[in-house]
């Protein structure tokens, strides 16, 4: 499947349970066998799969994010940030971005999952996520 927003990311932005500027946000990486579901997928305890091995750490690591206003253009990105693990051994096939409440799986809104479209590998070496962006167009 493709990269994707998840449909409760939007909901939660309207309703207010997502603050782009203020919240921690943090990234996760899964195998190849995470079925994403946009509609369904509401909390980061709906992930399975998430990579093991040397290097990383379950959860993920925290992502910076950017949020930037373009009224030349009418529109809204929003700046996943990078991350890396570094001296790490790890296969990983795609990365969900959350919004981290420092507990309990089940109260992680998710945001994105970002699917590298095949597995990516670190063998005692850095794993680089590079940026990825949320576009809102009017």
């Amino acid at each position: 499947m493709a990269s994707l927003i998840y449909n409760s990311f939007i909901d939660d932005l309207a309703r207010g349970a997502i603050d782009m500027d203020t919240d921690t946000f943090r990234v996760m990486l899964t195998t190849s066998a995470y079925t994403e579901n946009k509609d369904t997928h509401l909390k980061r305890s709906a992930i399975t799969n998430e990579v093991t091995g040397a290097g990383y750490t379950a959860g993920g690591e925290t992502s910076t994010i950017t949020v930037t206003k373009d009224t030349a253009n009418d529109r809204l990105d929003i700046t996943l940030g990078a991350v890396s693990w570094p001296t790490s051994t790890i296969t990983a096939r795609k990365a969900v971005y959350y919004k981290s409440r420092g507990g309990a799986a089940a109260n992680d809104e998710l945001v994105a999952v970002n699917d590298f479209g095949s597995d990516v590998i670190s063998t005692a070496a850095t794993f680089s996520l590079a940026l990825s962006t949320v576009r809102f167009q009017n």
